[in-house]
C-alpha cells in the first residue's frame, strides 16, 4: 500500500505529537498504565452505542479501571488507549479511536483546564509552533486561553438561553448548530459548568449544585477533550448508573449489569478530577486536516 505524502507527513507528526505528550507527563511524575480493552461491564451511559463482543464489550474509554488504579494508590497516572464505539463515523468520527486519558488526585477541574493547557502548547512547541492555523482559522496557544461557562455561551451564541433550550429538549442542537462553531478561535475555549443532569460521573458544584464541574475543550470549533472533578460518593453513582440503566431501556438498547467492581473502589478514590482527550482530533488540529482519516494509518474502508 502506498499512502499518499501528505498523509505519510501527518503519520510521522502524529508519532512526534505522541512522543511529546509522553515526555510531557513522564516528567510531571505520571505513571503511564494500561487497562483492559474488553470488559464485562461499561458505564451504562444512555446513548453510546457498544461494541459488543461473545466475552464482554469492547471499552469506550478506559475510565472505569483507571480509577480503580486511582483508588488503589497511585495518584498519577495517564493512558494512550483504543477505544470503541458503535455506529460512529464521519470526518471526525470512527469506530475506533484513539483517547489520551489522565487522572490526578488532589485536584479538580479548574487543575485539568491549567494541565491540559500547557500540555497542548507544550506539544505545539516541540513540533516547532505557537500558533497554529486549522481550516483558515488561526488559533494562538501563547496566550491565556478563554474560560466560558455553558450558560454564557447559550446566551451568547444560543437562540435561546440555557434555561429554555434545556426543558424544551434543544440543548445538544442549539450546542451543535449554533454554539460549538464560534468556540475555540481565535484562544482555545474551556466549556464548563454543564447542566447537573449532564453529570455522569462528575461531582456537582458545592456552591452551585445546579450545575456540575465538567470541562470541554475546543480548539478552532473542534471539540477535543472532556473532564470533570471526580464524583467519589458511590451511592450517588449507583443511582445515577441506575437511572442510565433506565435511559438505556427507554431508547430500546441493551443493558449491561451496573461495574460493581468499580463502585466498591469508589468509596476508597481521593478527591480527584480527569480528563480525556482525542488524539485523533489534535491531530487533525495540529496538521490542519479536515478529515480524521487522514491522521490515522488505516481507516475502516481499508479493510
Amino acid at each position: 500500500m502506498d499512502l499518499p505524502p501528505r498523509k505519510k507527513r501527518n503519520l510521522h507528526l502524529r508519532a512526534s505529537m505522541l512522543a511529546a505528550i509522553r515526555g510531557f507527563f513522564f516528567e510531571r511524575g505520571y505513571l503511564e498504565v494500561e487497562t483492559p480493552h474488553l470488559v464485562p461491564a461499561p458505564i451504562p451511559e444512555a446513548h453510546i452505542r457498544f461494541i459488543e463482543t461473545a466475552h464482554g464489550v469492547l471499552h469506550p474509554s478506559p475510565e472505569l479501571y483507571m480509577k480503580r488504579l486511582l483508588a488503589a494508590g497511585h495518584p498519577r497516572i495517564f493512558q494512550i488507549a483504543h477505544c470503541f464505539r458503535d455506529r460512529e463515523r464521519g470526518d471526525r468520527h470512527l469506530r475506533e479511536f484513539t483517547l489520551l486519558e489522565w487522572y490526578c488526585a488532589g485536584t479538580d477541574y479548574r487543575g485539568l483546564m491549567e494541565t491540559c493547557e500547557v500540555m497542548i502548547r507544550t506539544a505545539a512547541r516541540d513540533l516547532g509552533s505557537s500558533s497554529i492555523r486549522y481550516q483558515g482559522r488561526e488559533i494562538d496557544l501563547e496566550g491565556p486561553w478563554d474560560r466560558i461557562t455553558v450558560a454564557e455561551a447559550f446566551d451568547r451564541h444560543a437562540p435561546e438561553p440555557l434555561e429554555r433550550a434545556m426543558p424544551a429538549g434543544r440543548f445538544e442542537e442549539d450546542l451543535v448548530v449554533h454554539v460549538e462553531p464560534r468556540l475555540g478561535t481565535p484562544r482555545p475555549t474551556f466549556l464548563h459548568d454543564y447542566p447537573a443532569s449532564m453529570a455522569s460521573l462528575a461531582r456537582l458544584k458545592p456552591d452551585a449544585p445546579e450545575v456540575c464541574e465538567r470541562v470541554e475543550l475546543y480548539l478552532g470549533g473542534l471539540e477535543i477533550a472532556n473532564g470533570f472533578s471526580e464524583l467519589t460518593d458511590p451511592e450517588e453513582q449507583r443511582q445515577r448508573f441506575e437511572r442510565d440503566v433506565e435511559e438505556r431501556k427507554r431508547l430500546g438498547r441493551r443493558t449491561f449489569s451496573i461495574p460493581e467492581a468499580f463502585l466498591e473502589a469508589l468509596g476508597r478514590m481521593p478527591d480527584a478530577a480527569g480528563m480525556a482527550l482525542g488524539i485523533d482530533r489534535l491531530a487533525m488540529i495540529l496538521t490542519d486536516s479536515a478529515r480524521i482519516d487522514d491522521v490515522v494509518a488505516f481507516t475502516p474502508e481499508d479493510g
